[in-house]
């Protein structure tokens, strides 16, 4: 089967969640919308305390092009506008919406219509105009994403159905129950491009779903259905292309470089949502599990949505040690249950049994060496970036890791690798800041 070179074998722990179908909750009381809740500037709200809204209504608009807007997931009143803090740190504005139990539509919302009469120009308006984003984790704006700079041809259009994350399988789920969603989600996508190949990438631990999707475009000559080694970060988008289109990305590039665009099935699915029914981006689908959760359940989760809601629903365990948002690799451990579920959050984990280490010095054995997916050297990066080295963490190739966490999890010495890349991305932004600044001072 295909994969790439280096990775590990972490636990897959699904099985407490993978037979459990997609259920739709109940509209929560309350839901608490932060305007950050994707890569790109945030978006900017625009209705106030005391007013009323409808389910789809954008009640904060997108500010500038690498943004997208956001929508009322439910019909109700806006309870609160508050600035507080997010997941990562930042302050910014959060919608608190109070639902009225009708779940009124907006008018001319959630009603059927044929994407094939319409050209590539109005479908990408429609995706961005539904707040769309990456649903795998990153929450990059699709129709950016869909937006190739003039002069570079996208040739190939990879679905990404990998879910290589342990605990996770709503995307699992998905492939299963959402079948045609994700199929004509896909070939929208295709057609915005002009890309005259699919490629739909799953991972051997979910042979069903490979069948359902291979049974489901096996007319379809333009696209075609692998299994890939079960291996972690088959996911990741640069591993991904290498293992389908042996195609190597260059340091510094992107995907469509190499004329290639990647999307997850939840984000194709989204997509046909957006363009067949005109629902915008107001709910996705979520795991919840782990030793600390009585019923583990992949759910369709209204965006907003308070974890407490869904860790009480599931019977949550007060022995529960840590809660994460999104999977144990790659995840946020999370301070409270009131954080929300936001477009990127595919998951929800209670831990019980969380070990704890206490980082070493590194023995230099080579290890994160041999896992690193980009053949980085994870030792020189961990210590150029403990001795404040900024100037040399490009040379290091500090700036192209993609934070899977292969390095942590590897080392014998549990060293925070990751830890360390994540402050050095920030610091190395404010000495290019600064440098800019000074040089167009000097000159």
């Amino acid at each position: 089967m295909r994969t790439f070179k280096g990775g590990i074998h972490p636990p897959e722990m699904k099985d407490m969640s993978k037979g459990a179908e997609l259920e739709t909750i109940e509209m929560p009381n309350r839901l608490i919308l932060p305007v950050s809740q994707h890569i790109g500037v945030p978006s900017k709200s625009i209705v106030e305390k005391g007013d009323e809204v409808k389910r789809g209504q954008v009640i904060a608009e997108a500010v500038g092009y690498v943004s997208v807007p956001l929508h009322a997931p439910t019909s109700g009143k806006i309870i609160a506008k508050e600035q507080k803090t997010n997941l990562l740190g930042k302050v910014c504005d959060h919608i608190v919406i109070e639902s009225d139990g009708k779940n009124e539509w907006l008018e001319g919302c959630n009603i059927e219509r044929d994407w094939r009469m319409m050209e590539a120009a109005e479908l990408k308006a429609i995706i961005r105009d539904a707040g769309i984003v990456g649903m795998g984790g990153a929450a990059f704006p699709t129709h950016v994403k869909l937006s190739p700079p003039e002069g570079i041809k996208i040739d190939t259009v990879i679905l990404n159905g990998i879910e290589c994350e342990p605990y996770l399988t709503c995307d699992y789920r998905l492939m299963m129950e959402h079948t045609r969603g994700i199929v004509e989600g896909l070939k929208i996508i295709m057609k915005i491009l002009g890309a005259g190949r699919g490629i739909v990438g799953i991972e051997a631990n979910k042979v069903d779903a490979f069948e359902k999707m291979r049974d489901a475009l096996w007319a379809e000559n333009s696209v075609a259905v692998y299994l890939l080694e079960v291996k972690y970060p088959q996911g990741a988008e640069k591993q991904l292309i290498d293992a389908l289109a042996g195609r190597e990305i260059p340091a510094g590039k992107l995907p469509l470089d190499v004329g290639i665009v990647v999307q997850n099935v939840a984000t194709a699915n989204a997509v046909f949502e957006a363009v067949t029914k005109n629902i915008p981006l107001i709910e996705r689908p979520v795991t919840i599990t782990g030793d600390g959760i009585g019923k583990p359940a992949n759910l369709m989760v209204p965006i907003g949505t308070p974890i407490s809601v869904l860790l009480k629903r599931q019977e949550v365990s007060a022995k529960t040690r840590k809660l994460i948002m999104g999977g144990p690799m790659m995840g946020l451990a999370v301070p409270d249950a009131e954080f929300p579920i936001l477009k990127g959050t595919s998951g929800v984990l209670a831990l019980i049994n969380t070990p704890n280490y206490m980082p070493g010095p590194c023995i230099r054995c080579g290890k994160c060496i041999e896992v690193c997916p980009l053949r980085g050297v994870a030792a020189e990066m961990g210590a150029a970036i403990e001795a404040g080295l900024v100037e040399k963490y490009e040379q290091l190739h500090v700036l192209d890791c993609v934070e899977c966490g292969t390095c942590t999890f590897a080392c014998p010495a549990h060293r925070s690798i990751v830890h360390h890349v994540k402050k050095a991305k920030a610091e190395y932004e404010a000495y290019r800041a600064a440098k800019e600044k000074k040089e167009k001072e000097e000159s």
